[in-house]
């Protein structure tokens, strides 16, 4: 979760260069070449459905992450990442039939309330920004349900075709925007690092992480993505947020993380 939102943190330090389409492009080309260049996928063959599955996978990858970068150069890191994570937390309380499952889309919805410019007295808010986030959080979403689908397979497949077909998406929108700048040599170490950053070690990481947790305990860790979110914003970028917004994120992690240590084994 560190490597993730340092590298959005350096992602977004990097938006006035080449916006956040280039900077999308430049994510998902680099990391498609790493995963393509240590996975090497065409070695086993995907059947038509799977490619089918990995195309949809791959589109919401790239679409979760464009959507995510433009919603970072409106709003905190932090108020973009809670807002994000109401997509999976909302696959993990869809997939559940216990009652108790409406506390934590209760916990979940009031931190949105207090975090979203609804009320009066609220702190502002870029309203693009904000749906920006949402529209994230729908990718997320839709980017789990196809991903389990892919799952089966072998290697990191799913991952390497996935990035592959987000890279296909991304890139020209990137170079459509930004144009001959993505490819000065300063840009292209800025974009590995962010690519290194946010795919290649968390991805690997989160592997062995995997393995030696229960899913469960996994879950609980990763709601904690909002808080480092906005901690990377505060200590890399000079985010600061208000006491209401803080405690606008502690609900959201608690609904992600209370949802996570309910769930049952579906």
């Amino acid at each position: 979760m560190v490597s993730v939102n340092a590298g959005a943190a350096w992602a977004k330090a990097l938006f006035p260069v080449v916006g956040s389409e280039g900077l999308t492009a430049l994510w998902a080309g680099l990391a498609a070449l790493l995963l393509l260049a240590v996975v090497r996928p065409w070695r086993t063959r995907v059947t038509r459905l799977d490619a089918r599955n990995l195309l949809v996978y791959g589109l919401m990858l790239g679409m979760m992450n464009l959507c995510i970068y433009r919603s970072f150069e409106r709003i905190p890191l932090g108020i973009a990442v809670a807002i994000e994570v109401t997509g999976p937390l909302a696959v993990v309380i869809l997939a559940s039939r216990h009652l108790r499952d409406f506390i934590w889309v209760a916990c979940a919805g009031l931190g949105l309330w207090l975090l979203l410019p609804l009320r009066e007295g609220a702190a502002s808010l870029d309203p693009v920004g904000v749906k920006y986030a949402l529209a994230a959080a729908f990718c997320w979403a839709m980017y789990i349900v196809f991903g389990k689908r892919v799952s089966t397979l072998k290697g990191g497949q799913a991952v390497a075709w996935g990035m592959l077909a987000a890279s296909l998406f991304a890139v020209p929108f990137g170079v459509a925007h930004a144009g001959a700048a993505l490819f000065t040599p300063s840009m292209l170490m800025g974009g590995l690092a962010v690519a290194l950053l946010s795919s290649a070690l968390p991805y690997t990481l989160e592997m062995m992480a995997l393995a030696r947790l229960p899913q469960r305990v996994f879950g609980i860790l990763v709601s904690a993505g909002p808080a480092i979110a906005a901690l990377a914003g505060f200590f890399m970028l000079n985010e600061r947020l208000s006491t209401v917004q803080w405690l606008a994120i502690a609900l959201v992690i608690m609904a992600s993380g209370g949802a996570a240590a309910t769930a049952g084994k579906r």
